[in-house]
């Protein structure tokens, strides 16, 4: 079967409905990822669990589109790089927490947008207009700052290289999920990063320290599947952001406004006050998520581009 190309979006805005689905999704799984783990769950099996709720929503849009998947050489090829980039990314970090400290690794990850929004300017010649350009930089800037520490001992640099191979595969792995919406259906992207996530859940599996007391209640694995399951709808929604919109708006888009809905969340349902650097961050996250919200995607209107040229 060749890949066709995909065609035009149903509504000129489309994207951001998929864009704030995946906030609103992931920020919500953001406020209450951590549950799990807390009640004696391994975030390990957590992966696992997380690679069986992708399952269901893959073959739901799956056969909504009547079961046509796209089979050709490219396709594989696209949909494996993208899984095997954002379930490995996963995997690593499970090594990098234990090398050093999340509050350094988080904020060195949260930068993937960078890698993204790069690879989408060099090979995509994807443009903005002036908002969207300072809707990214704020957004750039909030990032680090949701979970960036000043105080702590940093011990070694070992988790340094680890956390920049995170953000290298998470960002190249958003770039490839733009540029296989080219050519191939949303629908089947989605399918073979189900696929990738399954095939290195073993991996975690044997990662997993089963010397240690395991909560296999209610509140431990099936606790897990609610709340992985936003994780990958979430993730699905995003797939189809990045189909119908420009990765130079999403990527940020969707990596700053998620965190603002967690911090909101822990906030109104924890009482957690967030420290004077994460409200900064909450600012500035909120004004790019509106910049990038507003700004319209045909940059080939009248906006400056990033050259500074009117196109």
């Amino acid at each position: 079967m060749t890949a066709t190309a995909v065609s035009t979006p149903p509504a000129e805005r489309s994207w951001l409905i998929f864009a704030l689905s995946t906030v609103g999704l992931w920020g919500v799984w953001g406020a209450i990822a951590g549950m799990s783990a807390e009640r004696g769950f391994p975030e390990t099996l957590v992966y696992c669990v997380w690679s069986l709720t992708m399952v269901p929503p893959a073959l739901i849009v799956l056969a909504m589109s009547g079961w046509r998947l796209d089979k050709d050489a490219r396709s594989i090829a696209y949909g494996l790089t993208i899984g095997l980039l954002g379930a490995g990314g996963q995997l690593i970090l499970f090594y990098a927490v234990t090398r050093g400290p999340a509050y350094l690794i988080f904020p060195v990850i949260s930068l993937s947008p960078i890698v993204t929004i790069a690879l989408s300017l060099l090979i995509l010649k994807e443009r903005t207009g002036r908002l969207g350009v300072l809707g990214i930089v704020l957004a750039l800037v909030a990032l680090p700052m949701f979970d960036l520490s000043l105080s702590g001992a940093v011990g070694g640099l070992g988790w340094a290289p680890l956390a920049l191979l995170i953000m290298l595969c998470w960002g190249v792995q958003a770039f490839f999920m733009k540029l296989a919406n080219n050519t191939m259906s949303a629908e089947s992207i989605f399918f073979y990063m189900m696929l990738s996530g399954l095939v290195l859940a073993p991996v975690a599996w044997s990662m997993t320290d089963f010397t240690q007391p395991i909560n296999y209640g209610a509140d431990g694995p099936w606790l897990a599947a609610g709340i992985q399951m936003l994780n990958a709808v979430g993730a699905l929604t995003l797939v189809f952001a990045f189909r119908y919109g420009k990765a130079i708006v999403v990527a940020p888009l969707s990596n700053a406004g998620a965190p603002l809905v967690t911090a909101v969340l822990s906030l109104l349902i924890l009482g957690a006050v967030p420290g004077p650097l994460k409200i900064v961050g909450l600012v500035l996250a909120l004004v790019a998520s509106v910049l990038l919200a507003i700004e319209p995607e045909a940059a080939d209107e009248t906006e400056a581009n990033f050259d500074g040229e009117t196109v």
